[in-house]
């Protein structure tokens, strides 16, 4: 036997592994094998260049040889089963990586690799266990601190996954992925400075549009606006030449562009939520005689979202559909949890079901059609619908954007938030309801408490301008917008909310930079909803911010009684306040420009009496018009469904309809 020959194959598959040329390494594998049937190496390789081209069971059978014939090798056993952990062969990898230990008791890297195992099958307390024993034995095993600090972040164990991260970095600067883990955890626990600070370390190590996304973000929550057009211009570069693998979520308080959406949405679906064909295709089913209608959230709770879309459970036909519930956020045991528990046929909690796991569970009940209320907003599950939970799949109300997927079917929408010139945009079929899109709940009860302006900290006179939108939506251009409104309307102030310190610090900042005393600036904090409401009658009007417009909190000021004036760009997030303005009928209160904007604030901050007919027209108008009544935009939603339905039996695809 020719061992040149052998190991010069070997080498050539090696190296066409790594440059992912997996059909030129299964040549050099097969050449190998020819001669030497039984050479682990050959069959290593093998195994990973067809998991590369997805033949995913030849590629377990052939790691299984190599598996066989290197029984007496603890590193050989710990190599093969990390493949088989990255192939998702859970249970190969742990016979794997067990033989290694048996072999080798001190090998810290098995039992790392372990744990890795046991992470990834949610076993968080024996990946723990595992972790803590491979730093035992190699105290210096940096990579082992940040896959504890995962698990311990995964348990809620916070402050012992920081303190994990923290060693990590201790010992290995370098080490990205710390950094990430320890800016997301940080994100997480909303200390926003400390999470930029540790993105900005990574990205002085890595060019990463991940992180790049994640450190401007978090500078958008505290309003730190330091860099903030150069960051703003390298995104928008990487995202159109289709390299930006990060949420786009973050895009809408950035940029106006539809276009620019989408891309973003394709890169990232079809990096972290492809396609996923492990399911199979859903079977031909006899139709039910209710729908089935599921709708899967994290949010049902006391929750933005919960409180738009509570009163739709509870009016739905229950004798034409059947509700079942998909949740998978925390029980918190609070009055929004408990009405619409009650108002579902079926509640499910599926918090610690995998996402192939949800889908088969789906495709189980047999649910006609799936509803997405997350999208790509904070604790989305994406991946439950790129296994095709149902024959129908919808995006509707958590995420006003494209997903940018092929299994998303159907966005609910509305003329006014995507316009026909804006269809080319939306990866998914519009569906059109009269009015507005945007569910809301007629039952939203307002505390009768009657709040003096003093109790707010609010002048007893003078013109109270109103945004009680997160700190994120604030853009500097928005901003300097409600200082020039305020510099042009004497005795007036900016009332806001505050989400943190640090934000309300920087605003008033930057006022100051901008001449207008940062006293003029009141931030208020949390109140329960009812009273949250209540106090929007101490304010005047409340002013929207741009290119993300309010959405719950625009509804919320509306069904106050306090005007809400908007500008509409050309995106989902930023005409929906043109969306709820004319299902109310008001679009008078609708500007397209910063600059109408502008004029018509100081217009009727400046006019009592045009500002008390807006006033009285609201009134009027809250209880008449469409936006408040939940029946009726029930049964359009449930037209809506019917048709979608109606089209998967007869075997047509999804297309635009409008419902009359």
């Amino acid at each position: 036997m020719n061992t040149q020959v052998l190991s010069r194959n070997i080498k050539k598959a090696d190296a066409a592994n790594a440059r992912k040329k997996y059909s030129e390494a299964v040549k050099w594998c097969h050449q190998t094998l020819k001669l030497a049937p039984d050479l682990p190496e050959a069959w290593y390789n093998l195994g990973i260049a067809l998991a590369g081209l997805g033949q995913c069971n030849k590629a377990i059978n052939a790691l299984d040889k190599a598996r066989a014939a290197t029984v007496d090798s603890a590193d050989a056993q710990n190599s093969i089963g990390l493949q088989f952990i990255e192939m998702n062969a859970y249970s190969n990898a742990e016979q794997c990586l067990k033989q290694a230990i048996n072999l080798a008791p001190g090998y810290a890297y098995a039992h790392s690799n372990l744990g890795m195992l046991y992470e990834r099958q949610q076993r968080l307390s024996d990946a723990e266990s595992s972790f803590k024993r491979a730093i035992e034995l190699q105290p210096e095993l940096a990579p082992a601190y940040l896959n504890l600090g995962a698990v311990l972040k995964a348990k809620n164990d916070h402050e012992g996954a920081i303190a994990a991260y923290a060693k990590a970095l201790d010992i290995d600067p370098g080490l990205t992925g710390a950094w990430r883990n320890y800016g997301n955890l940080l994100f997480h626990l909303k200390r926003y400075e400390k999470a930029a600070y540790c993105y900005g370390k990574m990205l002085e190590l890595e060019d990463d549009s991940y992180i790049l996304m994640a450190q401007l973000y978090s500078r958008m929550m505290i309003c730190d606006w330091d860099a903030f057009e150069s960051a703003l211009s390298e995104i928008v570069d990487k995202t159109k030449q289709g390299n930006a693998a990060f949420s786009p979520f973050p895009l809408l308080p950035l940029t106006d562009s539809p276009d620019l959406q989408l891309r973003a949405a394709e890169t990232y679906a079809a990096d972290k939520y492809p396609v996923q064909s492990g399911l199979g295709p859903i079977p031909e089913r006899t139709p039910h005689e209710r729908i089935r209608i599921g709708y899967y959230s994290a949010d049902y709770r006391n929750h933005a979202t919960t409180y738009l879309i509570a009163e739709l459970f509870e009016a739905h036909d229950k004798e034409k559909f059947e509700l079942i519930g998909f949740s998978y956020g925390p029980d918190q045991k609070d009055e929004m949890r408990e009405r619409v528990v009650a108002a579902f046929d079926r509640f499910i909690d599926i918090r610690d079901m995998s996402d192939i796991e949800v889908a088969e569970l789906s495709r189980e009940l047999e649910i006609d059609i799936a509803v997405d209320l997350k999208g790509y907003t904070e604790d989305a599950r994406s991946g439950i619908f790129s296994y095709r939970a149902a024959p129908v799949q919808v995006s509707y109300l958590g995420y006003p954007g494209t997903m940018g997927a092929s299994y998303i079917d159907y966005i609910i929408a509305d003329s006014t938030v995507i316009t026909a010139e804006s269809q080319p945009y939306f990866s998914e079929s519009v569906v059109y309801l009269p009015g507005s899109y945007q569910v809301n709940d007629s039952k939203r009860k307002i505390s009768e408490r009657l709040f003096t302006r003093e109790e707010l900290g609010l002048p007893d006179d003078g013109f109270v301008f109103c945004c009680f939108n997160k700190n994120y939506k604030i853009t500097p251009r928005t901003f300097d917008s409600w200082m020039r409104i305020l510099g042009e309307v004497n005795n007036s102030v900016l009332w806001l909310f505050e989400k943190n310190d640090a934000a309300s610090a920087n605003l008033r900042k930057q006022a100051e930079r901008q001449g207008i005393d940062p006293g003029r600036l009141i931030f208020v904090t949390f109140l329960p909803l009812d009273e949250h409401l209540a106090r929007h009658r101490a304010a005047d009007l409340f002013i929207d911010t741009f290119p993300y417009n309010a959405h719950t909190t625009a509804s919320d000021a509306l069904w106050s009684g306090l005007p809400v004036l908007t500008c509409a760009g050309e995106s989902f997030a930023s005409r929906v306040g043109a969306s709820l303005l004319n299902a109310i009928e008001m679009p008078e209160l609708i500007t397209s420009t910063h600059e109408e904007y502008e004029a018509l604030a100081v217009e009727l901050a400046s006019n009592p009496d045009k500002l008390a007919q807006v006033r009285n027209k609201l009134q009027d108008n809250r209880m008449t018009t469409p936006l408040f009544d939940a029946q009726l935009f029930t049964q359009n939603l449930e037209k809506a469904y019917r048709a979608m339905y109606q089209k998967y039996q007869t075997g047509q695809p999804a297309s635009h309809m409008y419902i009359e």
